[in-house]
């Protein structure tokens, strides 16, 4: 990849990195991409996001969004969001290199076997992506764990990740941030979620978590959300999504750290993917959001317009509550049609 440099878009954007090849910095007008993040009223801004251009092949790209949460979810968050992109990108090189190992061990100038090869070597990929993440996703891990001067029993934050490769994406997503792709049919925005929220009160998820001796439910306070409780312990913190890095003390009890991980194949009608934070899509409906993104004037503004949307959105919908922070990234599939409008 060569050697990366990380710069901050903005001020007000300090929970934002972006990592470009030092070969290929491009100016603002020729980015296919925007992120922003703003915070809420309930404090720090725990949320974090990066983009990596140039990221495996020339015209790869990253996109991450992180949800912190806890006492110390805002350094959470942040470390991941500077360190998850290398991990993957160095345990996919390890992968490669054992590959290319065990393909020279068998070589041959059979071109049946060539093409044989070939096949394998695509069909593969995505396999290949899967195991990179999965083993990054454990370092992280790990590395919360080992750390002695950042306590993440009661802390931690989720993890949505888009891996632009050639014509397909690779979608990694860890907790209750949310993907959604815009894409053109018959003249028409249709916007189609490419993760699933992984919340407690989920069957498949309540499953593990109850055989995990973990309690699924919803406090007094607030009886609409379902948390994860650690058992007979009404102290306990409880958490509103079933899988992320660091809340150790819900580790034993259900909660995990592996992403789900899905491939989508891109086509020519694909215009964009946004990634958003929770604080997004509670007040924002998938449709809207990529209504927002395709009328946005250019790439450059439609991330901010996004959180401006869903933070008029908390006022207007939550006024006694405090508002979440909101972090949105948009990644374009081709330079923007300007001035387009949602049709439904």
């Amino acid at each position: 990849m060569g050697i990366c440099i990380s710069v901050s878009e903005k001020d007000d954007d300090e929970n934002v990195t972006i990592f470009e090849e030092r070969k290929k910095v491009l100016n603002e007008s020729q980015r296919l991409f925007s992120v922003y993040s703003k915070q809420g009223t309930k404090g720090l801004n725990q949320d974090a996001a990066s983009i990596h251009q140039g990221y495996g092949t020339e015209d790869g790209t990253f996109c991450g969004v992180y949800d912190g949460h806890g006492g110390n979810g805002h350094r959470v968050s942040k470390i991941v969001s500077s360190r998850l992109s290398s991990l993957i990108l160095d345990q996919k090189n390890v992968l490669e290199k054992i590959d290319a190992i065990k393909n020279g061990c068998h070589n041959t100038t059979s071109k049946n076997h060539v093409g044989t090869m070939k096949e394998n070597s695509d069909a593969n990929n995505f396999q290949k992506w899967k195991e990179a993440i999965v083993s990054a996703f454990k370092v992280m891990e790990k590395e919360f764990k080992l750390q002695h001067n950042l306590d993440c029993s009661g802390s931690g934050t989720t993890a949505v990740v888009i891996i632009k490769q050639g014509e397909g994406l690779v979608i990694a997503n860890l907790g209750d941030s949310r993907a959604v792709m815009g894409t053109m049919c018959e003249e028409k925005l249709v916007a189609t979620q490419l993760t699933t929220d992984l919340k407690p009160e989920l069957p498949r998820e309540a499953e593990r978590i109850r055989r995990c001796n973990g309690c699924v439910c919803a406090s007094k306070e607030e009886p609409e959300i379902q948390r994860v409780w650690m058992p007979n312990n009404d102290n306990s913190p409880g958490l509103a999504m079933s899988r992320s890095f660091g809340d150790f003390l819900l580790k034993d009890y259900g909660v995990i750290a592996i992403p789900d991980i899905s491939y989508h194949p891109l086509t020519s009608s694909d215009q964009f993917i946004v990634l958003a934070s929770d604080g997004v899509w509670d007040v924002l409906s998938n449709n809207e959001v990529a209504s927002i993104v395709w009328s946005a004037e250019s790439e450059k503004v439609a991330a901010r317009a996004v959180v401006e949307a869903a933070s008029a959105a908390w006022k207007d919908k939550f006024p006694s509550y405090m508002a979440d922070d909101c972090t949105v990234v948009c990644l374009f599939m081709h330079q923007k049609p300007q001035l387009q409008s949602f049709q439904n």
